[in-house]
């Protein structure tokens, strides 16, 4: 038997990590940011100084290295090698390249595969935008979540602000690139950004953390209930 699955998909910046932070503190359970690992490979191409659409190149980097998503003082860092990254590939120059490298098909396999084994038996809060669809189709709760493009663009700017990450970006300029990562995630060829059938949809344009968090645990909690009732 698996544990209980929580996913969580959405665009960028929708607040996708921060949610599933709380949750997976609040429950005990375990969180696996798959963002990350896309954004590690595309750290590994930018620093050897690989095109962004070599695979093979990425593929053996990454067979190299490793990664690894390690928590540390109750945070997730991400490791490559012995080097933490963290604070690095949250970059602009990051953000711009991880869709072109979350796209080929062979990272995506190899990612899936290292977030299954992640996930693995434990009880797990994952979020990226394949979650639901393709790396744990059979989780208990599906959560998707929306938020208008502008206040996503508001929310990474803040992000870079507390993260002491300098951009000479407007609120206007990383609004559209927001808009442009959704179009590249969504018409990708593997695994495009979409909504699970039997996912919850939430809007967070107009809600506080506290507010989704609360939502999405009334929906574990109700999985849960279901699934005593079973055994």
């Amino acid at each position: 038997m698996i544990g209980m699955q929580v996913a969580i998909d959405g665009p960028a910046s929708a607040g996708k990590s921060t949610v599933a932070k709380l949750i997976a503190q609040k429950l005990g359970f375990t969180y696996i940011d798959t963002g990350a690992m896309y954004r590690a490979c595309t750290f590994l191409a930018r620093s050897h100084g690989l095109d962004y659409g070599d695979e093979a190149g990425i593929l053996a980097l990454v067979e190299q290295t490793g990664i690894e998503l390690r928590n540390i003082a109750g945070q997730q860092h991400v490791l490559v090698g012995t080097r933490d990254i963290s604070h690095e590939i949250r970059k602009p120059e990051i953000s711009a390249k991880v869709s072109q490298v979350a796209a080929l098909s062979g990272v995506r396999q190899k990612m899936v595969s290292l977030q299954r084994q992640m996930a693995g038996k434990v009880d797990v809060v994952m979020d990226g935008r394949d979650i639901g669809t393709t790396v744990l189709p059979d989780a208990q709760v599906k959560i998707f979540l929306v938020a208008s493009a502008r206040s996503r663009a508001q929310r990474r700017m803040l992000d870079l602000e507390e993260q002491g990450i300098k951009t000479t970006k407007t609120v206007a300029e990383i609004e559209a690139d927001i808009a442009a990562r959704d179009y590249k995630d969504s018409h990708r060829a593997i695994s495009p950004l979409k909504k699970a059938v039997d996912a919850v949809e939430i809007d967070t344009t107009s809600m506080t953390i506290a507010e989704v968090v609360n939502k999405i645990l009334r929906q574990i909690k109700k999985s849960q209930k279901k699934l005593q009732k079973r055994g």
